[in-house]
């Protein structure tokens, strides 16, 4: 029998601040964020490992304020880029990249000189990259941090429910207390376990339920 294709409409994702969720994990860089009209200098490095949630905190961010969003291989016209407030994805991909970090260091100081609000992203904390530019290296060094730390218990719980409701599928107790212990604790992680779930139960024509999480799980630990 040929496999059967499965469509279905996109998930809408809700990246409203009501929609991000705050923990242990993360409530000192969101109340730090939150507090972006008393940044020092008026510029904040939001530094979490992947899967952290750090790019949906910068999304509301940018709702909230207006902020264009750039990454920061995407930094070839920065006098064009310093209109307004600004979010800078995953600084430490162009670290070492002199030319890339020349064209980081010329945007960051017209946001300072016109007074513009700019938020950074990053893996890992400025003091621990390897810069090839001494000027753009003080400049991150000397700005503040607030840090995301992994998923705790409560987070993880939160976000597993808010990313299959946002595919309009109510999760039961059981299948819940099933799924929690078994995800890795990352974003990217339940967002492709969210994914298959829907996808598999759509082609497959099989309910929400422990045996197909079952299955998604071998899967994903295939992979």
């Amino acid at each position: 029998m040929p496999e059967q294709l499965a469509f279905s409409l996109p998930a809408k994702e809700a990246l409203g601040r009501e929609d991000y969720f705050v923990s242990d994990a993360n409530a000192m860089a969101v109340a730090a964020v939150e507090a972006w009209e008393s940044w020092p200098l008026r510029k904040l490095v939001l530094v979490g490992p992947t899967g952290s949630g750090k790019t949906h905190l910068a999304m509301v961010w940018a709702r909230e304020t207006g902020a264009a969003v750039v990454d920061a291989q995407d930094l070839n016209d920065p006098t064009g880029l310093a209109q307004g407030p600004l979010v800078v994805e995953d600084l430490d991909q162009i670290t070492g990249d002199r030319a890339a970090e020349t064209q980081a260091f010329h945007l960051h100081n017209l946001m300072q000189e016109a007074g513009h609000p700019l938020l950074v992203t990053s893996a890992i904390a400025p003091a621990r990259m390897d810069f090839a530019l001494p000027d753009l290296k003080s400049r991150m060094e000397g700005t503040s941090l607030a840090t995301l730390e992994a998923l705790d218990d409560a987070l993880l719980m939160a976000l597993v429910m808010k990313m299959f409701a946002d595919r309009q599928i109510a999760l039961k107790p059981d299948l819940l207390s099933y799924i929690l212990p078994r995800l890795p604790r990352s974003f990217d992680a339940v967002r492709g376990f969210v994914e298959a779930m829907d996808a598999r139960a759509l082609a497959e024509k099989r309910p929400i339920g422990k045996g197909l999480a079952r299955d998604v799980l071998a899967q994903i630990s295939a992979e």
